[in-house]
């Protein structure tokens, strides 16, 4: 199953070379593929304000959402750490804001990764509320 997200994985981890990290040195890659097939990539961007940092996974979603694209295939997700990585829980919230299950994975640089399904990874998530007519 690896294979067939070998794309996202390296681009995750080329968006991961690009992360702005000066502060905790922690570098993140992000690619989302989208239902139509783009590939939009994250990085983290560290700010002396710790506040305002953005992880690499609601960049990947925000550039997506920005061109258009709400339907979600799969997120990638690789670090510096040198270990598998999941998403936080404010990504793990905002990729639930659009879908429930697609695969994240959380790969190594060398490529090594698990793969789980978003409803794993944040059970019970805090899904779009839908109004009543």
């Amino acid at each position: 199953m690896k294979g067939r997200y070998e794309d996202l994985i390296a681009a995750a981890k080329a968006a991961m070379e690009r992360a702005y990290a000066p502060y905790s040195g922690f570098k993140v890659g992000a690619a989302l593929r989208t239902a139509s097939g783009r590939i939009f990539t994250g990085c983290n961007v560290e700010n002396a304000s710790f506040g305002a940092t953005i992880c690499a996974e609601r960049t990947a979603v925000v550039k997506a959402v920005s061109e258009g694209e709400k339907e979600f295939d799969a997120i990638a997700i690789v670090s510096s750490s040198g270990e598998v990585t999941p998403p936080c829980g404010i990504c793990r919230q905002v990729l639930a804001e659009f879908t429930e299950d697609i695969p994240v994975i959380m790969a190594q640089e060398n490529g090594d990764a698990k793969i789980y399904p978003l409803y794993t990874v944040f059970p019970q998530a805090k899904l779009p509320f839908e109004a009543e007519e």
